[in-house]
């Protein structure tokens, strides 16, 4: 899938990098259960004509080729790339939306990933340090799961609570290595009951493994908020 979107966005004239992040980079990834997740990068500004095609071709391989995929892809200015808080156009499970290519994603494509054509992102990204995880750990954890504790009712999502569950491992292990933790190895060390961390096995296997919702948001709720507050004293640590 990743190769057919290539030839299409090689079509353009003006993508000049497709660049692979996520669980494909990091060796992690599970056909059906794991994202796509991908950087375009375009030859100037990503305008309202170079957007609308782009959700065109979304759309059209979303229901086709690669229905189920989660195909998802960050479409960023080349030009804009060393402002971190620059928003790109970014199709994700759906809608053309505005997010900034986060420092998370700029580790994983640093130290992991590889371009499918164009550009390696050793070459178009700044090294990233250990202390440079540690610190977009910290923004992902202070900023959007901040966000997500003030709201415990969006938890009894299953895939909020998974997701919060492997999220708060992996920052934890970022916060304290420096370094980024798979998915897969997040689930061994999630603060949940062994009982559940064997049900976010089995789902992560592709298994139809239910949990029970309420008690599951719970944990995960109870855990980010620990965990949120973790990232929050580690900030202002750093900022002394």
């Amino acid at each position: 899938m990743v190769g057919e979107f290539r030839e299409h966005l090689a079509q353009l004239g003006w993508v000049t990098d497709l660049l692979v992040a996520g669980s494909i980079a990091t060796g992690d990834y599970t056909p059906g259960i794991s994202d796509l997740d991908l950087v375009a990068l375009v030859d100037g500004p990503v305008g309202a004509d170079r957007q609308a095609t782009l959700a065109l071709l979304h759309r059209d391989l979303d229901t086709g080729a690669a229905a189920g995929l989660d195909l998802g892809c960050v479409d960023a200015d080349a030009t804009t790339l060393a402002d971190p808080g620059r928003q790109h156009p970014t199709w994700t499970h759906g809608p053309l939306v505005q997010r900034i290519l986060s420092g998370v994603t700029r580790a994983e494509l640093v130290r992991h990933g590889f371009a499918a054509f164009g550009r390696a992102p050793g070459s178009l990204f700044p090294p990233m340090s250990d202390d440079d995880i540690r610190a977009a750990a910290r923004a992902e954890l202070t900023g959007y799961w901040a966000w997500a504790v003030r709201r415990p009712w969006i938890w009894r999502s299953p895939v909020i609570a998974d997701l919060g569950l492997t999220s708060m491992a992996r920052g934890r292990h970022a916060l304290t290595h420096g370094n980024l933790l798979t998915k897969t190895a997040a689930i061994q060390q999630a603060d949940a009951p062994p009982w559940l961390i064997e049900q976010l096995t089995a789902r992560r296997r592709g298994e139809a493994i239910t949990s029970p919702r309420l008690r599951t948001a719970l944990i995960a709720w109870r855990d980010t908020r620990r965990t949120v507050k973790l990232a929050g004293q580690a900030l202002s640590r750093a900022g002394q």
